[in-house]
């Protein structure tokens, strides 16, 4: 567990100290300790420019469309692999499903572009047969349906794993003495299944909630200058360029308000939980 356990404490718990450049005006030469302190001008700056709020909205169309059609895509899965009852064919399947997970954010943008790009292979068949092109992938406005179809292609499978886990707890007994009873499939489902990972369920939903500000540096980055920064600009890619690329460090704040949001709803959600009795993400 050591080498995991470092990696945490160095990269996410002792990073977490960097938070403190929202507050300053920090000049790299200068380091962190020994840049200027400024307090809440750069949330005042950061708060009153457009751009950013734009980009909050972005994120939150994008984080929206995700947890509406994303999140039952690997829970639907995960019950169709278990409902094959040839251990080799539910293997066969699951690998091939895993598989997107392990290619990067660059391979999958490149074919999806060869697939529904300007030049792609759509457009050539249709192109080929007189009829009118489509641009998928320069499309501003098809462009947020668009990364949700990204996610859900890349990572449904790999979100099956924790689902397929639950559905494995599922005494098969149940089902059995239901199946008696006269239930049929969508009952059995609705009064076995659904109950025994219900709490799996919840706590992936507050998870996700946690996380809702993160839809996908990688991804938004690679596709930003194909449709612009109006359809494309979220939080993590407008501190990259307005910090990083732009030299104002002091937009690290726009980090810090994420992680403030994510760590509010979580916290809500798991109250939320509680009255539902559920156990949520802690007691």
């Amino acid at each position: 567990m050591l080498p995991g356990l470092a990696y945490f404490l160095v990269f996410h718990y002792g990073a977490l100290l960097g938070n403190v450049i929202a507050f300053k005006d920090y000049i790299p030469f200068d380091g962190i300790w020994g840049s200027h302190w400024v307090g809440l001008d750069n949330f005042r700056r950061m708060f009153e420019d457009g751009e950013f709020w734009d980009a909050v909205l972005n994120t939150l169309w994008i984080a929206v469309l995700q947890i509406v059609f994303y999140f039952p895509v690997p829970l639907a899965l995960a019950l169709l692999l278990h409902s094959l009852t040839r251990s080799s064919i539910r293997r066969f399947v699951q690998s091939v499903a895993y598989l997107p997970h392990f290619i990067s954010w660059v391979i999958v943008v490149a074919l999806f572009q060869q697939v529904l790009g300007d030049t792609g292979m759509v457009n050539s068949y249709l192109g080929d047969a007189g009829l009118h092109t489509v641009d998928i992938i320069g499309n501003p406005d098809a462009f947020k349906p668009l990364v949700v179809a990204q996610v859900i292609w890349k990572d449904a499978g790999w979100g099956t794993i924790i689902f397929l886990a639950a559905l494995s707890q599922v005494d098969e007994q149940q089902y059995e003495a239901a199946a008696i009873d006269g239930a049929g499939p969508w009952r059995r489902f609705w009064h076995v299944t659904l109950p025994a990972i219900r709490a799996v369920i919840v706590l992936l939903l507050i998870m996700r909630l946690g996380d809702i500000l993160s839809v996908g540096f990688e991804q938004m980055l690679l596709q930003r200058d194909a449709v612009g920064p109006q359809a494309a600009e979220i939080i993590d890619t407008f501190v990259y360029y307005q910090g990083i690329v732009g030299g104002d460090y002091g937009f690290a704040a726009a980090g810090l308000f994420k992680g403030v949001v994510g760590a509010l709803l979580v916290y809500a959600a798991n109250k939320v939980a509680h009255r539902l009795g559920e156990q949520g993400v802690y007691r």
